[in-house]
């Protein structure tokens, strides 16, 4: 039977000077260098093999962490792992780089932008400015795999009973990013999101608070009066809602407008579908008639174009922010937003005080046939007859001068 190394102690370990090592029992030894320096070793053999393990200086570690050190090595030996290798392994896995953490922003974005190609430009601003302005801010730095029912509530509580119809595009627009992660393997377990059998029983149903809010408009009674003091306003701004106003087109349509859309000598302003309003055909552009007060308008401006853009903005290639006809509409203090001003009033206009077709107003206002049948059939943009509407509506606007 071999002998059991008799077991040190705490003072022949600090008294121990010459070279060479010096067995605890066990396995372990305290190794003596010429130089002085004193450390820990186990010794063990594995597989045929002996090998020593250093477990630290002496200096560091007392008898009693070198002994639990080595205890730790034999269990090891004693399951057929190699102790040191076990060792290599886990300070390898503590030096590797944190594995990148997907959050749901990033999903989000990648998700908007997998979906851009199919999307006009308005949805995707929608689409950027609802995350940025009503999620992010909530759980965009959470993880996908951590995202849940109280951040998803989070986001859409402020806005629930406030900003109904945006919380429910939200709300909806949350539960298809986490559906796409779901489909792509970055989360498991059901979409936090989902309203029917969920939310439903958190939130309020939108239907029993909602409260459709119409765009505020100057009454079209009143327009001859107002197109007067805002043509003495000066700016980009006032010019920009001047020719919303002739054309009775949307704000973005008008801000987003370029040189090459425009025919001045055919009086049109042609605008591609990737601009219009809820447009999934990309062939399906839109002929904007082009009233004579509104050709003027816009020489006037290309006599004094800066770039691409009939309404360039302040930065470098961009266009009018869309706040600037807000911001006139302030200056006058006149209670209507540019959107009621441009087409409110003059689809009340049009309704009361001539006698167009009903299809021709709303064919002026790029607004599809709600019958499906006539959608079916009209196949015409009715453009002649859209153009004699504009001419009578800008006479009216003009008629105070």
């Amino acid at each position: 039977m071999a002998k059991q190394a008799k077991a040190l102690t705490v003072r022949q370990v600090q008294a121990l000077s010459i070279p060479g090592f010096y067995a605890d029992g066990g396995g372990l030894y305290v190794q003596v260098t010429k130089s002085g320096s004193k450390s820990w070793i186990y010794r063990f053999q594995l597989n045929g093999r002996r090998r020593d393990m250093g477990l630290g200086s002496c200096s560091v570690y007392s008898l009693a962490e070198a002994r639990a050190k080595a205890q730790n090595a034999r269990r090891l030996v004693a399951e057929g792992q190699d102790p040191i290798d076990a060792r290599q392994t886990v300070a390898a896995v503590e030096a590797a780089p944190p594995k990148m953490v997907l959050t749901f922003q990033a999903v989000a974005e990648a998700y908007v932008e997998a979906k851009t190609p199919q999307w006009n430009k308005r949805t995707v601003t929608h689409w950027e400015a609802s995350l940025r302005l009503h999620v992010y801010p909530s759980f965009g730095t959470v993880p996908i795999t951590e995202v849940g029912t109280a951040h998803v509530l989070e986001a859409l509580k402020p806005i629930w009973t406030t900003k109904t119809v945006t919380a429910q595009k939200v709300r909806q627009r949350i539960e298809m990013i986490l559906d796409a992660a779901k489909v792509a393997g970055s989360r498991e377990g059901e979409n936090p999101a989902r309203w029917r059998g969920h939310l439903s029983h958190m939130l309020a149903a939108p239907n029993r608070i909602t409260t459709v809010k119409h765009f505020a408009a100057v009454p079209h009674a009143d327009m001859p009066a107002f197109w007067v003091r805002l043509k003495t306003q000066g700016g980009m701004g006032a010019l920009a809602l001047q020719l919303a106003i002739l054309t009775a087109t949307r704000t973005a349509e008008v801000l987003g407008a370029v040189w090459s859309e425009i025919d001045l000598d055919a009086g049109t302003w042609t605008i591609p579908a990737e601009r219009r309003k809820g447009i999934k055909n990309q062939k399906l552009e839109l002929r904007v008639p082009l009233s004579e007060p509104a050709v003027t308008l816009l020489r006037k401006l290309k006599a004094v174009q800066l770039n691409q853009f009939v309404f360039p903005g302040q930065r470098p290639n961009k266009p009018l922010s869309n706040m600037t006809m807000e911001a006139v509409l302030r200056r006058m203090d006149v209670a209507a937003t540019p959107h009621g001003t441009a087409r409110a009033t003059f689809r009340t206009w049009a309704e009361e005080q001539t006698s167009f077709a009903t299809g021709v107003m709303e064919a002026a206002l790029d607004h599809a046939p709600r019958d499906a049948v006539i959608a079916a059939y009209q196949r015409g943009d009715l453009f002649e007859k859209r153009r004699q509407l504009m001419n009578t509506w800008s006479a009216f606007v003009e008629r105070a001068r």
